[in-house]
């Protein structure tokens, strides 16, 4: 049998230690059109800030292919249709089984005059290497986007720039996860810093060193990053006819709609048992599952992935944001010195929360959300506070320490 995986990321890496725990017969093929060896793209602004090496970014040791026993193959897919995967220089690989972990790629949305400026994305090793080059000390930089991807990029160029500015429509920064009083604490962390947050804004023209904000004010840069957000890949097994919305369709075992073709990571939708909706949970634990489920079911092994929540734990200059599940429901803040938290709770169960500062053992309460443990069952007043297995009874903490 023949399994042929596209990407070479975190969905990749699950699925190939998935199957090889139970199956080490099936050929594996890897195609990625990056040349790297697989890494760790949440690094890529660390890589910028000084603070790691392109070495220490490998997900996995440098071993893990041979050790795998994996072809590792360069190229651009074009098509995946009739049991073939087909690259553009015309090589084609036939397969039995297909995982497709083809992530994301940057939406750059049309802005007059942008192809006039110095201008990067920041996603893969090669752009954060690009907008290297591209900068200096004595350098202005228009960040366009106060989500996660901007930020860290922000972060990554602190230390290398002159003074960094940051534009957004919304309004307030990390709007995906933070509340209002969240987005405020973050945004005078970093202005506090130096960098100048200008929200509820957007650029409506560009020339060479200069943009027009729909404020009708005037910035001067020199390089522009456009950090707006991002579009699943799904291409290919859409033109191959199979079931795709915002990302592909997957089921619990992460096979698509196509026969003998699974899907795992930010191509793909899961469903999240938080919202109880189909979404797109761009995050590299849920891709790591997915990959992993999809390869030992490939390996015969029945695991499901069915409790996928939206998670994040990111931290900007040392200062700590976990958020996890869905913010409906009552919400349940405290605030302690540079420590905020803010619980949703609904129907006795913990729906979500948002953690800024102190994320000691946040894994609790992600646990609680996954396993809709009921509110009344624990001891709450003492857990919102301190999260520590004593606040549950004897038999959940030997059920919980037995996993």
């Amino acid at each position: 049998m023949k399994l042929v995986i596209i990407g070479n990321s975190a969905a990749a890496v699950g699925c190939i230690e998935g199957l090889r725990k139970f199956n080490q017969d099936i050929e594996i093929t890897v195609i990625s059109d990056e040349p790297y060896h697989t890494y760790s793209r949440p690094l890529i602004s660390y890589l910028l800030y000084g603070k790691t090496t392109e070495d220490k970014m490998k997900y996995r040791p440098d071993s893990f292919y041979t050790d795998n026993k994996v072809e590792f193959v360069q190229g651009e897919v074009t098509d995946i249709k009739n049991g073939v995967v087909t690259l553009k220089d015309g090589k084609t690989f036939p397969y039995d089984k297909l995982f497709v972990g083809t992530g994301s790629k940057p939406f750059v949305p049309p802005m007059e005059g942008l192809e006039k400026t110095k201008n990067f994305t920041f996603m893969t090793l090669d752009s954060a290497k690009e907008l290297e080059k591209a900068v200096n000390k004595d350098s202005e930089v228009l960040v366009i986007g106060a989500g996660l991807i901007g930020l860290k990029c922000v972060e990554g160029l602190y230390d290398r720039v002159k003074h960094i500015t940051v534009i957004d429509l919304a309004d307030r920064i990390l709007p995906s996860i933070l509340d209002t009083k969240g987005s405020e604490i973050m945004q005078k962390y970093l202005e506090d810093k130096g960098i100048t947050i200008k929200t509820g804004v957007s650029a409506k023209s560009f020339e060479s060193n200069s943009a027009v904000l729909s404020d009708d004010s005037t910035l001067k840069f020199d390089v522009v990053v456009v950090a707006v957000g991002v579009r699943p890949n799904t291409e290919l097994v859409k033109d191959a006819g199979g079931n795709v919305n915002k990302g592909i369709v997957v089921d619990e075992f992460c096979q698509t709609s196509l026969p003998n073709v699974y899907a795992g990571g930010d191509c793909t939708e899961s469903f999240d048992i938080s919202s109880d909706s189909q979404k797109i949970l761009a995050l590299l634990p849920n891709a790591y599952m997915q990959g992993e489920t999809a390869g030992m079911h490939i390996a015969g092994i029945q695991k499901l992935y069915n409790k996928a929540i939206p998670m994040n734990a990111i931290g900007f200059f040392g200062y700590h944001i976990g958020t996890a599940g869905s913010y409906d429901g009552f919400s349940a803040v405290s605030v302690d010195g540079e420590n905020y938290r803010n619980f949703f709770i609904k129907d006795n169960v913990l729906k979500g929360y948002i953690l800024i500062g102190d994320l000691t053992r946040a894994g609790i309460y992600t646990n609680m959300i996954r396993e809709k443990t009921p509110i009344n069952t624990v001891d709450w007043l003492y857990l919102k506070d301190e999260p520590s297995l004593t606040a549950f009874s004897k038999e959940y903490r030997k059920e919980i320490l037995a996993k």
